[in-house]
């Protein structure tokens, strides 16, 4: 264990100092005392944590920038998700931090972000809660042993300080929310907001710039491995079950969330998971439920009786977005190396709210392409202001809020791995059927577990499949306890014609947001696209 002389003295190298008590690797015990003496947080029936972000209960994406300096500047991906921000600006907001930081009791967790030894990087979360202190210690790879910890030296420092808010008039914020990543100084500054997704979010961000770079592939994606050793990845953006399929009784967990892919396979860049749990089943979801009811878990949002300390998962009273945040070990059926082999399945993920794409399809390598850049899922009506029928969302590489490099780098890595190790490629909507949001109903989740099972067992490699007339993909004409009418979606409507409308519809958006990559992108992946223009 580090003395605590080192501790002060690599602190002040940063420019942290007159601090009145650090608290150093904190237990998980310790770290729940320190958070419940200090009214951070409650504790609920069986032990989890409940905490309250207040008025931000999600990521604030219009308020994360990246510093434009010398050593990564033509490298990223600037534009809408990577707003710039000067050295000026940063330096302005970094010397408020150090004034605010003085005089407060500090919470340091020095953590390991990859469980990969080729490509871990040591990170340092300073916070000044315990809870949030808590949510990276869960959410990382924590060091296993004392020589792993002496050896422990912070590449990149993240300081979260909620109650520090920017002055947008003056540090060249959009609002008293900031999210600065400098990759040149190693450093993430967070102010303004005490949604804790904006540390893990950080930490992927760094992942995204420097795995690449080193040949590894990192993905927004889950993974797990079957009785066989097979990997399967499942890519999705937020809500199309993601989180969910990959807890899978049947298969080892690897991860929820981040992954890297590197010439040695596939292997978990988190410690643990960020479930949403809002209207969370025990019968749907088992192992997520549980985790609900364990000691350790962070819990986001969620109601909770005072008196009775029981929670109410069902209530959105406060937001939608209700998380919980817990070490990977408190899913039973997990792979404990937190890496395997090359994947075999490549799933991409979407929830259609138009209810137009399949419930299952195989994707010819191109389309997987074409589909990994587009990025499709679609938001529903009520779940932002304005948004009164179905929109369209198309997030590049399925994760593009956290894409520091340029797509093509993402994509012409997927490309190779996929070619090297002829994964299959498969397309699942978990969205809707029979019409769209509100018309028709969501996909039953056994349904799609069933599907997805098919595919992964082997079972679809030899069914007889039909092509999509409009989106040009292949569709089996048969999967095992699923209704065949379900398998075409065009058959679920009662009204065939608002199918085609709808559906030509959705095949002219992808045309339109694919534009932005055409002048990177070979003629093959271009055509791989709807047929309908």
């Amino acid at each position: 264990m580090k003395s605590r002389e080192e501790i002060y003295r690599s602190l002040n190298e940063q420019g942290i100092k007159n601090i009145n008590n650090i608290y150093y690797n904190l237990s998980t015990p310790a770290l729940y005392e320190q958070a419940i003496r200090r009214r951070e947080a409650s504790v609920a029936d069986n032990g989890p944590l409940v905490v309250r972000t207040g008025q931000h209960t999600g990521r604030s994406p219009n308020d994360k920038f990246i510093v434009e300096e010398s050593s990564s500047a033509d490298l990223i991906w600037w534009g809408k998700v990577n707003k710039k921000i000067d050295d000026k600006s940063f330096y302005r907001i970094y010397a408020k931090m150090l004034a605010y930081i003085q005089n407060k009791d500090l919470y340091i967790q020095d953590l390991y972000a990859g469980k990969d030894e080729k490509y871990k990087l040591p990170v340092r979360v300073i916070t000044e809660t315990a809870w949030h202190n808590l949510f990276a210690r869960n959410l990382l790879v924590v060091p296993e042993t004392e020589a792993e910890m002496d050896a422990h030296n912070p590449e990149f420092t993240i300081i979260h300080m909620p109650s520090l808010q920017a002055d947008p008039d003056t540090d060249n914020t959009n609002s008293p929310v900031f999210v600065v990543v400098n990759f040149g100084r190693k450093l993430v500054l967070i102010g303004g907001s005490s949604y804790a997704g904006e540390i893990k979010k950080s930490v992927f961000t760094i992942m995204n710039y420097l795995l690449p770079q080193k040949g590894v592939m990192s993905m927004h994606c889950s993974a797990n491995i079957g009785e066989q050793g097979d990997v399967a990845v499942l890519f999705g953006l937020s809500g199309t079950g993601k989180t969910t399929l990959s807890a899978d009784p049947t298969r080892r967990l690897i991860g929820d969330d981040e992954h890297g892919w590197s010439d040695d396979g596939v292997f978990n860049i988190e410690g643990g998971c960020y479930a949403k749990v809002i209207k969370l089943s025990a019968e749907a979801e088992p192992d997520i439920y549980n985790c609900t009811r364990l000691f350790g878990t962070i819990l986001e949002n969620v109601t909770m009786d005072t008196d009775l300390r029981t929670l109410d998962l069902n209530d959105g009273s406060l937001t939608e977005n209700t998380r919980a945040a817990y070490p990977i070990t408190h899913i039973k059926n997990i792979e404990l190396k937190g890496k395997a082999g090359h994947p075999k399945n490549i799933i991409m993920l979407t929830a259609d709210a138009f209810g137009v794409l399949p419930p299952i399809a195989k994707l010819s390598p191109e389309q997987a392409m074409y589909h990994f850049l587009s990025g499709y899922t679609a938001k529903v009506a009520g779940t932002e202001k304005g948004v009164t029928e179905p929109k369209a969302t198309f997030s590049t590489c399925f994760g593009a809020p956290f894409m520091s490099l340029k797509p093509s780098v993402y994509a012409e890595l997927l490309g190779k791995k996929i070619d090297e190790h002829k994964s299959n490629c498969w397309l699942i909507n978990t969205g809707w059927s029979g019409g769209p949001y509100g018309v028709g109903s969501r996909m039953k989740i056994s349904y799609t577990r069933a599907m997805l099972n098919a595919a992964l067992s082997g079972e679809l490699d030899n069914v007889e499949t039909f092509e999509d007339p409009i989106f040009g993909i292949q569709i089996p004409k048969s999967v095992n306890n699923v209704p065949e009418e379900v398998l075409n979606p065009r058959n679920t409507w009662k009204d065939k014609e608002k199918y085609d409308i709808a559906a030509k519809k959705l095949a002219t958006m992808f045309h339109e947001n694919f534009k932005d990559f055409e002048a990177d992108t070979s003629e093959v992946i271009k055509k791989a696209g709807p047929k309908y223009k």
